[in-house]
């Protein structure tokens, strides 16, 4: 009977640890137990070996939980309160367009800002001239734009220019990082209304230039300048490329500004689809329907984004590089977008304030209802006494 039951219970076993087992119990001592490597884990355990040195932290993994954790399209849980942030609306290149290593070490860099609404360009050439930096002549019909030289460039190669634009802009060509910080310091001096620091360096314009043989042009990204010019085309040419740059970062300092917007009225749809009320005040709507004036009015009206300045009518060579370098940059399609954002921004405005005009019109009902019952019941207090 006794042996009955232990072959039972170890019936399992190998037949030599079988025999060690009867032959610990017949001696009256206790089995060895066996090692970790003789035995095999439960068939609904995975046994995940970890490497060598690690062996005594061994683990048993259920097949069922790593068969839910590997399910596919099993994606973590994101971090409460953190948004991934939009990707600039300025151009960023292709890697399959960028230069090799080689080619990219030996070209210049063209980078442009926008970083306030309109510069003071009398005060500012004069506090760049007390810093050292020279005025460059333009032509009389380009006198929005001020542009200016410094003898540190960044490569030997070119000379270093800066581009001032009156709407806000700054294009550097071949300029050194510690003088751009430098120029960067002393125009926040000369600034109309300001943008946000982390907006004006993420929403920037990079874009490499090198001089070689042949006209210059846009190929694949890149800048190619002909050395077979005079050094007052080359200005007018950088120009040509620095105005469109200049049009493409104040475009995308204006989206950013109108997807604030469309962000501060998205729970408006909502609200009305719920039929719950509107909590905003007419001094609010206004607010909101003055701030999407002023984005369309900055878009349309005040800037070179729909016509061509007419700094180009008589100059076709910088006419073409300037329209193409606008559509290499998008910027026709990307003002479509914005106008047409644009327009069901203003319809949802003007659903706000016909709301708010209802609302008032009710108001006003309500109020002369009630001193209508108010006047006869007067006129009936004065027959019945």
């Amino acid at each position: 009977m006794f042996l009955r039951a232990l072959w039972s219970r170890r019936g399992a076993l190998r037949p030599a640890e079988r025999f060690r087992v009867f032959s610990s119990v017949l001696h009256g001592s206790d089995p060895k137990p066996r090692s970790a490597s003789s035995e095999a884990p439960p068939p609904h355990h995975r046994r995940l070996h970890p490497p060598s040195g690690l062996r005594s932290s061994a683990r048993f993994y259920s097949t069922s939980i790593v068969k839910s954790v590997l399910k596919s399209g099993l994606k973590p849980a994101p971090l409460p309160g953190k948004r991934a942030p939009k990707g600039p609306r300025t151009k960023q290149p292709s890697r399959a367009n960028q230069p090799s290593q080689k080619q990219d070490e030996d070209m210049m860099q063209c980078i442009a800002f926008a970083t306030a609404d309109q510069y003071h360009l009398p005060t500012l050439c004069h506090d760049l001239t007390n810093h050292g930096f020279q005025e460059i002549d333009l032509p009389r019909d380009a006198s929005n734009v001020l542009g200016m030289s410094t003898e540190t460039a960044a490569k030997p190669e070119d000379d270093a220019l800066m581009f001032f634009f009156r709407e806000g802009s700054v294009v550097f060509w071949n300029v050194e990082e510690k003088t751009m910080k430098q120029v960067l310091r002393v125009l926040e001096h000369h600034e109309i209304q300001p943008y946000e620091v982390a907006l004006v360096h993420w929403e920037n314009e990079e874009i490499n230039y090198t001089l070689g043989e042949g006209n210059t042009r846009l190929e694949r990204g890149d800048f190619f300048l002909s050395l077979d010019i005079s050094q007052q085309e080359a200005v007018l040419e950088k120009f040509a490329f620095s105005n469109a740059l200049c049009l493409s970062v104040k475009l995308a300092i204006w989206e950013v500004a109108l997807d604030s917007f469309v962000e501060s009225i998205q729970s408006i749809p909502e609200t009305l689809k719920s039929g719950k009320r509107i909590r905003l005040s007419s001094a609010e709507v206004m607010q909101k329907i003055g701030e999407l004036f002023t984005l369309r009015h900055c878009i349309n009206l005040r800037s070179d984004l729909l016509i061509t300045p007419d700094f180009y009518w008589d100059r076709e060579n910088l006419e073409k590089l300037y329209e193409k370098t606008c559509q290499f940059l998008s910027i026709n399609r990307r003002v479509n977008v914005v106008n047409e954002k644009l327009e069901h921004c203003s319809q949802l405005t003007d659903l706000m304030r016909s709301h708010l005009s209802e609302k008032h019109s009710l108001r006003l009902e309500w109020m002369i209802i009630i001193l209508i019952t108010i006047e006869v019941m007067f006129e009936l207090a004065k027959m019945i006494f």
